[in-house]
């Protein structure tokens, strides 16, 4: 890309330099909350795991964090928006750094093939709702092998049992409907 197409870009006049501090890939509140409202948004989440030596799932990961949709406290998986220009993979690594800290090491494949595709509705459908926006997630399992220290909103991870994670009470505790895609993704890598 060259610098003129770079500021054009970011609203910069053609010729000039973006201003410091804009990121590519970034929108301000304003252009986020534009488009939000005309076109669906790509997320990735993950659900972090821990598999025993055979690779069977024997504990799942749930963040616990303020919902900015219902303002309450709630579990969530691993998640956040593909960046312009961004490959899922490194947008994947990159939430689960930021949500589990760098020493998680998540275990991804080779090839970063979903395990499930989710979709957000800004009106409720049912299943998943995101009342901000239209949504896309690419959904991945994603064994860690590391310590895992939520940072950024997250305020702690729980590991519990896939057996746990099924319940209706924590099924339930998901915002936006994610408890469906929880169980989705775990009956998906036969751990349920």
């Amino acid at each position: 890309m060259t610098m003129e197409a770079f500021g054009e870009e970011f609203g910069e006049e053609p010729g000039q330099v973006p201003a410091l501090g804009a990121e590519p890939g970034w929108l301000s509140e304003e252009e986020l909350a534009a488009t939000r409202g005309r076109v669906p948004i790509l997320y990735v989440e993950a659900l972090p795991v821990r598999a025993d030596p055979d690779g069977q799932i024997v504990e799942v990961g749930l963040l616990l964090r303020g919902s900015p949709t219902t303002g309450r406290i709630t579990r969530s998986l691993v998640s956040g928006r593909v960046l312009h220009g961004e490959r899922v993979r490194d947008a994947l690594m990159r939430h689960l750094e930021k949500d589990l800290g760098p020493t998680a090491f998540p275990l991804l494949p080779t090839r970063v093939v979903p395990d499930a595709v989710a979709e957000y509705f800004p009106w409720p459908t049912g299943r998943l709702h995101d009342p901000r926006q239209h949504a896309v997630a690419l959904a991945f399992v994603v064994p860690v092998s590391g310590e895992c220290q939520p940072r950024q909103d997250a305020l702690e991870l729980t590991w519990v049992t896939p057996a746990e994670a099924v319940t209706d009470a924590i099924a339930d505790d998901l915002d936006g409907g994610r408890g469906a895609l929880l169980r989705q993704l775990l009956h998906q890598v036969g751990a349920v």
